[in-house]
C-alpha cells in the first residue's frame, strides 16, 4: 500500500477504519526525516496489509501539537485505535521491521485489560 498523507480532516477516519496504522511525523527541512523516509516507504511496500501514513508537521501544526510532537521524525504506531508506540528518531530498517513484528504479535485483549487496570489504579490514587 502506498503511504498516505494524514491531515486533521482524514485522521480520525483513517484510524477508525484501519486496525494498524504507522504514522511518520516529519517536515521537509528535517535531515533525519529525509533519511527515514525511504526506510518508511520500503516498509510500506513490504507490509501492504498495514496503513503507512505521514503527517507534515509544518502543514498540520494543530495535529502535531495535539500529540505533543517535540522532535521529528517521530514514529507512532496505532493498533485498534490504541497508541502502542510513539518515539522520536529515525529508525534503521531492521529496527522498524522488528518493531512491526512485535506490534503484530501483541494480544490486543491483554493490552486493553492492562490499560483498563492502569486507569483503575490511577483513579484509586486520586
Amino acid at each position: 500500500m502506498a503511504t498516505i498523507e494524514l491531515t486533521k480532516d482524514n485522521f480520525n477516519e483513517t484510524l477508525t477504519d484501519n486496525g494498524f496504522v504507522l504514522i511518520d511525523f516529519w517536515a521537509s527541512w528535517c535531515g533525519p526525516c529525509k533519511m527515514f523516509a525511504p526506510i518508511f516507504e520500503k516498509a510500506s511496500e513490504k507490509h501492504d496489509d498495514l496503513v503507512f501514513a505521514k503527517i507534515d508537521t509544518e502543514a498540520q501544526q494543530e495535529l502535531a501539537a495535539s500529540f505533543n510532537i517535540q522532535s521529528i521524525p517521530t514514529l507512532m504506531i496505532v493498533r485498534d485505535q490504541t497508541v502502542l508506540y510513539a518515539e522520536p528518531g529515525a529508525l534503521p530498517e531492521a529496527v522498524l521491521e522488528d518493531l512491526i513484528k512485535q506490534v503484530r504479535e501483541l494480544d490486543m485483549d491483554e493490552v486493553r485489560e492492562q490499560i483498563a487496570k492502569n486507569h483503575e489504579e490511577a483513579s484509586a490514587k486520586e
